[in-house]
């Protein structure tokens, strides 16, 4: 009797070290896996938003006299107004912003009197 419980008991601590180890590899794949997708989404928008600066900084231009000098900051946003996605925003120095979508590259809002018929229609 007292040989089966010791063979129980061997049985269990044997089961519980083969189910740490399981676990502990499954959620350092499960940490990769995520760190993964974040890694990827965070280069996704900084792809998306270095390449259309680059592309619109003749619009910039044409829009404003000025140019891309006047550049104060970029940033890329989340758009909580819409509750999903990004936007990237550009700040002027005469204080005046403009709003990009990430995805499309399209002006999604604009500080700029010239802009507004630009804009994607609210109705």
């Amino acid at each position: 009797m007292k040989n089966f419980i010791l063979v129980v008991l061997g049985i269990i601590a044997v089961l519980l070290v083969v189910g740490g180890v399981v676990g502990h590899t499954f959620l350092n794949d499960v940490a990769d896996a995520e760190d993964t997708s974040v890694n990827d989404v965070i280069d996704k928008v900084s792809n998306v938003a270095s390449s259309e600066s680059s592309d619109e900084s003749s619009d910039d231009t044409s829009a404003d006299d000025d140019g891309d000098s006047d550049v104060v900051s970029e940033e890329v946003k989340f758009n909580a107004q819409n509750g999903e996605g990004y936007y990237r925003e550009v700040t002027y120095k005469d204080g005046g912003f403009r709003q990009y979508d990430t995805e499309s590259g399209d002006l999604i809002g604009s500080s700029y009197d010239s802009d507004q018929d630009q804009l994607p229609s609210m109705e």
